[in-house]
């Protein structure tokens, strides 16, 4: 009698799982299928070309501190991977298999291959072999260079891993999902240090990265790296050393994962435990602020308003984001020498886009707003409340980056003259922005990452960059008047006159353009609302 099939082992079962969960999700629409195969390419064509410049690197004198710095940037990629973009990867959720009779062990090493599998490994996998190339030379280098990549990808998806389990509770919760608001802010940070250590390397080289790459080298995953140019250099007892960290870094990831994983199957769910206290707390802070804010209408609106940004995970990206970049520029480019105070505009700028598409926020529940506008004063007073709220945060915000930006410039003089430009370019964006909202209304999807609800796209395009250009157009007086006085003799004196001129103009361009919105907002709430509901 043939003794029965024996059961397929974990690490198989867990990987096709994988596989299945990424067909299936490729499976729902056309769309996605499109998007993950354009954002593969891109990602795949990105790694081949970096891959053939760390292959050029090959015996530059200091190839070493830039693939050393490189595995680093990758390790703490990995290491932000879950916090930002917890919903990425289903197979990141291990209270998703808790019911299922498995030991903790076993799992992890199942879990651990099934995260070898997807493009991220892949980019990781094509960017450490570049570095392993650049530095390896000889027979031993070559061999502790094979070592070096397994421990490198193994470290990277391992600790994405531990970060993920062990913060699993906090990122499957409505304030744990908050996080991911962060990542625009780290994307345009990031890009803009990347943009600045790059002029910096080259016009300085890459003898700029030397003194970090002697501290990273003996970091995990840089010190598996570090230990192919040791073994090169014929310095084997460092490289040994070097293995060694590598190695035991990743045994004490795995414990962790372990201790984790442990710890969720067996533990309940206290994250709904005290729910009352935060909303007692909430209501608390609520009734504070609404003794702040005006009375009747325009206090009930502002609060509203205010608490979207502070609660609503996609306003509050929309806030984040634009404060983040709204800072960014303009202290950036002071910070590298080609700044200009006209910079700081960017801030009021920046936010001032968040005054578009004012009734998209509020998504389906708009129609417990339309039902109080009964008359174009009720939609004047809605809208005004709304920029009101907007003003709360975009003035003082808008001075602090233009007072900043003069300071590290010792550009004194010119403050006048860029805040009143700043503050005429907010009210033109706030005008513009009321206009837009009632003209051009789109929905804002409540799941997922996407800003726009399909097959309104065009809407959106049409509502920001056409009111972008027009609020230019209205600055275009103050503009004028400014390029005037810098070109007339004697006028350079005058030119702290722009301040005032600039707030005052700022302050009718909203008055006016919250009027001419308001009647159509009035008239047009049921297409409004049919608009912001699709979502």
């Amino acid at each position: 009698m043939s003794e029965p099939n024996s059961p397929p082992g974990l690490v198989p079962t867990v990987v096709r799982l994988k596989l299945s969960l990424l067909r299936n999700g490729l499976r729902q629409s056309g769309g996605r299928r499109a998007a993950y195969v354009a954002s593969a390419v891109v990602t795949l064509l990105f790694a081949a070309l970096q891959l053939l410049g760390l292959i050029a690197l090959r015996g530059h004198d200091h190839a070493v501190s830039l693939v050393v710095l490189l595995a680093a940037v990758l390790g703490m990629g990995w290491a932000v991977m879950p916090l930002f973009f917890p919903s990425g990867d289903e197979t990141l959720d291990p209270t998703r298999l808790v019911m299922l009779p498995l030991r903790p062990r076993p799992l992890v090493r199942a879990l651990l291959a099934a995260s070898l599998v997807g493009i991220g490994p892949l980019f990781t996998l094509l960017m450490l072999v570049g570095s392993v190339v650049s530095l390896a030379h000889g027979a031993a280098a070559w061999t502790v260079g094979v070592l070096a990549l397994a421990l490198g990808l193994l470290i990277c998806v391992a600790l994405a891993r531990a970060v993920a389990a062990a913060n699993i509770r906090l990122l499957t919760s409505r304030q744990g999902r908050d996080l991911a608001v962060l990542s625009g802010l780290v994307i345009a940070i990031g890009a803009q240090v990347v943009n600045f250590g790059a002029q910096r390397l080259g016009t300085s080289g890459l003898g700029q990265l030397d003194p970090a790459a002697d501290v990273l080298r003996w970091l995990p995953p840089a010190s598996a790296i570090g230990a192919v140019d040791s073994v090169s250099e014929g310095a084997y007892g460092t490289a040994a050393a070097q293995i060694a960290v590598s190695a035991g870094a990743l045994v004490l990831l795995v414990r962790v994962w372990t201790r984790s994983l442990t710890r969720l199957m067996i533990s309940p769910d206290g994250s709904t435990l005290q729910a009352a206290e935060p909303a007692a707390r909430d209501r608390r802070s609520s009734a504070g602020l609404g003794r702040l804010l005006p009375g009747g209408r325009t206090g009930t609106v502002m609060e509203r308003g205010l608490r979207y940004i502070w609660r609503d995970p996609k306003t509050k990206a929309a806030w984040v984001t634009s404060l983040g970049i709204g800072l960014i520029v303009p202290v950036f480019n002071a910070l590298q020498g080609t700044g200009s105070i006209y910079f700081a505009c960017f801030a009021a700028g920046m936010l001032g886009i968040q005054m578009y598409n004012q009734f998209g926020q509020d998504t389906s529940a708009f129609w417990m707003v339309a039902l109080t506008i009964s008359s174009r004063r009720d939609a004047y007073v809605e809208l005004r409340a709304r920029a009101l709220a907007l003003l709360l945060i975009t003035l003082p915000y808008a001075t602090l980056v233009t007072v900043l930006t003069a300071a590290m410039l010792g550009d004194w003089s010119k403050l006048p003259e860029a805040l009143g430009l700043s503050l005429a370019l907010l009210g033109a964006m706030l005008a513009t922005g009321a206009w837009t909202s009632a003209r051009f209304p789109y929905s804002i999807p409540q799941e997922g990452y996407k800003n726009v609800a399909p097959g309104q796209a065009g809407l959106a395009w049409i509502a920001i960059f056409g009111g972008m250009v027009a609020a230019a157009l209205l600055c275009a007086p103050v503009i004028a008047v400014t390029i005037w006085l810098h070109v007339t003799e004697g006028g350079d004196s005058w030119t702290w006159l722009l301040l005032p001129g600039g707030a005052v103009y700022g302050a009718a361009i909203t008055l006016l353009g919250l009027r001419l919105a308001a009647p159509r907002t009035a008239t047009r709430l049921p297409e409004i609302l049919t608009a912001v509901s699709k979502g």
